[in-house]
Order: structure tokens, then C-alpha cells, then sequence
């Protein structure tokens, strides 16, 4: 009980001043609380019934959404003029909690591998579409002891997932795939660049034939640096902790390939990215006024 319901319990019986002296309460204090408790009341009952659609949006995004989030969806759905300072204060009262995020720093380079320039460096700010793309593969680790890879490819100017493909290996064909997808998703990719770490998928020579025949540029990180690739991690992280939901493994294949596969295609419509001011990638592409067009994947 805090101590000005204390007070207010005891005022019949022994008055204001003696119980607000004994607890150290200033009478102005609990004069103005009580003034001010139907106001509080009423702010109570408006931060129960936002509590509510906050919940719903939170289990919409299978319980992805941080309060940034929740926030732009309250206002561009509902019409909720809300701040996500407040969001954020009534997730925490009512026990709403989104996805935290632990980077993970890791590299699968190879150091013999064939090297190819960093074109892209550390520079992840792109403003022109279907310019510059990022990709990686990660795997998913099952119960049984097997992998599910899922390999992507994103439009860095969009954050996009373009193409992708999952697979129960990780060899070069899975990339070509991937690549195949974003290929069939933007018409052509001709003329852009295509930045990857050094693993041995992606300095093989089948990549590398796919590589010339799409017409995309190479360009990789420095051989042991995860930070050139900072971006694939971070959607990686993003992907297997909203995907995992608190677990460390898939309890059966179905799962690691079902779940994955509702993510990604949620990923472009409904995932809000705070690097595009709390939109979805298609949503922030139609901003440019390009002609939307429905993620392929991969065969």
C-alpha cells in the first residue's frame, strides 16, 4: 500500500496531519492527489483500453514488436495519436514485452579463399533501389541434430528481402537459388552489387558463374571481420530470435521450415525496420513510386 492510500485510511480516525507527519508525507501532496484522482482515474482507464490494442498489435507481430513499433502501427492503423514513450511505459505496467536483440559478432570466412574488393566497405547508406544487395545464408538447428539454411538476399537502399531460399545443406546451389529469386523479383539485377562475406559457398566457382551471368558486381568483407557484414547479421539475429521465440532449436523440420517461411514473407509487408522510420520495405517502397512487385522464391 503506497502511503498516501495509508493516509487516506487513517484520516477519519486520527486527521491529515498526524498520519502525514508519522510517513513523511506533505499535506499539499495528499491534498493535490486526492484533487487530482478522478484525473487519474480516468488516465488508468485510457492507458487499460491502449493496453489492449497494444496487446493486439504485439501478438499480431507474434510478439516481435518493441514499443517504436507498436507506436507507428497505432498510428498509421488506428489513427492513435500516441508516443512511444507512452507505448513503451504501459508495455512495461501491463507486462508486454518485445523481441531484445543480443549481436552476435561471428565470421565464416574463409582466409584462403578467393578474394574479390569491398566495394561496400562498412557503408550501409543507400538511397537508390536495386543498386546494392547484401547476402548471407544462416542455418537453423533442428532437434534431431539437422539444419534447415535459409539463404537471402536483401535491397540494401529498401532493406527488401528480394529473393530467398531454405535448404536442408548449405552447398553453392542454395546461393545461385537465392540469387535466381531476387533475379525473378526485380526483372534484373544487371550493373548492381552484390557485397557477401568470404565463406567457401560464395567464393565457389558455381557463385561465381552466377555472379557473371546476372551482371552483378562482387564485393566482400575483409577475411575475419563480421562488422563488413554487420547488416546480414543483424537480420540473421532478427530472423532466428522472433522466429525462435526464446528457444534454441527447431523441435522438428516442419517447424524450421514453417515458421521461417511465415516470417520471411511477413518480413517485406508487415515488419516495421526503424532504419526506413518504422515502416514495412514495401511499404517504404512504394513511397519511391516503384512498381510493387511480389517477392519469387526460389523453385
Amino acid at each position: 500500500m503506497n502511503r498516501f492510500r495509508c493516509v487516506a485510511d487513517l484520516q477519519r480516525r486520527y486527521g491529515v496531519k498526524r498520519p502525514c507527519s508519522i510517513l513523511g508525507v506533505a499535506r499539499s501532496s495528499f491534498y493535490y492527489r486526492r484533487r487530482m484522482a478522478a484525473d487519474r482515474a480516468a488516465r488508468q482507464a485510457a492507458d487499460a483500453k491502449l493496453a489492449t490494442r497494444i496487446r493486439a498489435v504485439h501478438q499480431e507481430s507474434d510478439g516481435t514488436h518493441g514499443a517504436p513499433g507498436i507506436a507507428a502501427e497505432l498510428r498509421e492503423t488506428g489513427g492513435e495519436t500516441v508516443n512511444h514513450k507512452r507505448v513503451a511505459r504501459i508495455m512495461r505496467t501491463f507486462g508486454i514485452e518485445g523481441v531484445r536483440l543480443r549481436r552476435r559478432h561471428r565470421t565464416t570466412a574463409d582466409p584462403a579463399a578467393t578474394k574479390a574488393p569491398a566495394l561496400i566497405g562498412r557503408d550501409f547508406t543507400v538511397w537508390a533501389p536495386n543498386t546494392k544487395y547484401l547476402g548471407d545464408i544462416t542455418h537453423l538447428p533442428i532437434d534431431d541434430g539437422r539444419f534447415c539454411c535459409p539463404a537471402t538476399v536483401i535491397d540494401l537502399a529498401l532493406r527488401r528481402l528480394v529473393g530467398w531460399a531454405l535448404a536442408d545443406h548449405m552447398r553453392a546451389d542454395l546461393l545461385t537459388d537465392a540469387l535466381d529469386a531476387a533475379i525473378r523479383t526485380r526483372g534484373s539485377i544487371a550493373g548492381s552489387i552484390m557485397h557477401t562475406d568470404h565463406g567457401a559457398r560464395y567464393t565457389s566457382r558455381a557463385f561465381a558463374e552466377a555472379y557473371r551471368s546476372a551482371g552483378v558486381r562482387r564485393s566482400m568483407s575483409t577475411v575475419g571481420s563480421s562488422a563488413d557484414n554487420a547488416l546480414a547479421e543483424s537480420f540473421n539475429a532478427s530472423f532466428k530470435r522472433e522466429t525462435l521465440q526464446g528457444r534454441k532449436i527447431w523441435p522438428t523440420e516442419r517447424e524450421a521450415r514453417l515458421d521461417p517461411f511465415r516470417w520471411l514473407h511477413r518480413y517485406n509487408i508487415r515488419r516495421r525496420h526503424s532504419r526506413i522510420g518504422q515502416r514495412s520495405p514495401i511499404a517504404f517502397e512504394n513511397d519511391f513510386h516503384l512498381t510493387p512487385t511480389t517477392l519469387a522464391p526460389a523453385a
